[in-house]
């Protein structure tokens, strides 16, 4: 089994909680917060997926893993937006909830 597959498959079960989560909460309140944090879940989904696709040799003209490729800068964009929004909205959903 290739270790980038195992670590994948392995990234993919708290990603997709996060995300279910997010997107659970995001119907209960609709907030820029929960906005903030379902658009980064989503983002973090979409790095393991980039790496799932590395892995299987999906889209081979991609030039995954390759430094200056377009999936290397899906990759990128992905992982600096999951963990920039994410936590971000994590955050001001949290403050709002304490003062209210």
């Amino acid at each position: 089994m290739n270790p980038t597959f195992a670590k994948a498959i392995a990234a993919l079960v708290p990603t997709g909680m996060l995300l279910f989560g997010s997107a659970l909460q995001f119907s209960r309140r609709r907030g820029v917060a929960s906005l903030f944090q379902l658009i980064g879940a989503a983002c973090l989904v979409a790095v393991v997926i980039a790496h799932l696709c590395e892995a299987l040799g999906w889209f081979p003209r991609m030039h995954w893993g390759l430094e200056h490729s377009a999936g290397h800068y899906i990759d990128l964009v992905a992982a600096i937006g999951g963990l920039s929004l994410f936590p971000v909205g994590y955050v001001f959903g949290a403050l709002k909830r304490e003062v209210a």
